[in-house]
């Protein structure tokens, strides 16, 4: 409490606001800025212990490394392209198109020319006709899957790592999957396996198994012109009922094999002679029911499956941002004082919200800090969950394939 007393009613030793905010925070501006040129990051240590001549050379070496390298070179037509448009007080807004000849993207308030993004280099901001930016990059492939055209509901990524580290798959592995969906799952499964593996997909269902085909080739399409190489064409697509494909399956072994379905103890009589031993069949299932039915389905038949873990994944989004600050004082630290002797000020400055990060406008905070001070030393922070998290999405299951003792 005498801390925040003492910050409120320190006199500045100097006349302007910079002088004010170094003279008004314990220790002082020069002390911290001084703490901050001596703490050196590693690569800058390292630099140091290099001769000038050689220390120039990596530098020059760093700088030049970005130039080069496969999806770092300008947008083209016919690539997939994400465009970020931030709102106030809300997520940015992301749009995903292919850049086509004489085309523009429809955005809040008015279009965009598809011509104004290509030739540009991903991360750049366009600036539109209404005055809007938008930031342009190439998209991730969690990005793609979440953004895609989609009939059946997807694997989302985040259950999709997760079995992914279930399966412990290689480059080179042959993988089997029921239920290609909207093709998600495939191209994770894809990207694992690599160029030398293979990825065989049944659905049951001539739109999903379409649609799927569609999504897959639209991305090899996209990554082949932004990336200067070729993404693995590795994933055969059948369509056909997996309970009915005893015969297809007798000539191939899988390393792993993944269900996303609604009734995969059906499928299980069926594919568990074409797994291998200690091989790894990872189920996605949407309600616990089906993970019990599945599980009687297995005790009953006295299939060779072991249940090893049944998991729903969860992640906690968390906001970390600035505090509002004015004449060097977080206001919200000040409100949560108690016995303080004069009230905190009123917010006098905009708040505009860019992907859950606060950028202060036109606020004395921002004017009153020149060059020579360390703002990022003496401005508090605000951690917090967000008021937004991802809901419960599937049950995942692995089961582990074993050989029984011989009798």
């Amino acid at each position: 409490m005498r801390a925040w007393r003492g910050l409120r009613r320190g006199p500045a030793a100097s006349s302007g606001p910079a002088a004010a905010f170094s003279s008004s925070c314990p220790g002082g501006g020069e002390r911290r800025r001084r703490a901050w040129e001596t703490s050196l990051s590693p690569l800058e240590r390292v630099r140091r212990l290099l001769a000038p001549e050689e220390a120039a050379a990596a530098a020059a070496g760093a700088d030049a490394a970005p130039a080069a390298g496969a999806g770092r070179g300008p947008l083209r037509v016919g690539e997939l392209v994400l465009a970020e448009l931030g709102r106030r007080r809300r997520d940015a807004l992301k749009l995903l198109c292919r850049l086509t000849a004489g085309a523009a993207l429809a955005i809040p308030g008015g279009l965009l020319p598809h011509g104004d993004i290509v030739g540009r280099l991903p991360g750049q901001v366009v600036r539109t006709a209404s005055g809007g930016r938008l930031l342009v990059r190439r998209p991730s492939l969690e990005e793609y899957v979440l953004l895609m055209a989609r009939g059946a509901a997807i694997a989302y990524p985040k259950d999709v790592s997760a079995m992914l580290m279930m399966m412990d798959l290689h480059p080179g592995d042959t993988v089997l999957e029921s239920g290609s969906g909207s093709g998600a799952m495939s191209l994770f499964l894809s990207r694992a396996v690599g160029s030398k593996g293979r990825v065989v997909s049944y659905d049951v269902r001539e739109d999903h198994h379409n649609l799927a085909k569609k999504n897959y080739r639209q991305w090899r399409a996209s990554w082949e012109i932004g990336h200067m190489e070729e993404w693995p064409d590795n994933v055969d697509f059948i369509l056909k009922n997996i309970t009915t494909a005893a015969e297809d399956m007798k000539s191939v072994t899988f390393d792993a094999i993944v269900l996303d379905m609604l009734n995969p103890q059906a499928a299980l009589p069926v594919i568990y002679p074409s797994l291998k031993h200690g091989g790894v069949c990872a189920v996605y299932l949407a309600n616990i029911t089906q993970v019990i039915a599945l599980l009687d389905t297995i005790r009953t038949c006295k299939l060779p499956f072991l249940c090893e873990r049944i998991i729903d994944v969860t992640h906690r989004n968390w906001l970390v941002l600035p505090a509002k600050i004015k004449n060097c004082k977080s206001i919200q630290t000040v409100e949560t004082q108690e016995n303080t002797e004069e009230e905190p000020q009123q917010k006098e400055h905009e708040e505009i919200h860019f992907q859950d990060q606060a950028v202060l406008k036109g606020s004395e905070y921002d004017e009153s800090l020149s060059d020579s001070v360390e703002t990022y030393s003496s401005v508090p922070y605000i951690a917090r969950p967000s008021y937004w998290q991802d809901a419960h999405s599937a049950f995942l299951t692995k089961l582990r394939k074993f050989q029984r003792p011989l009798s």
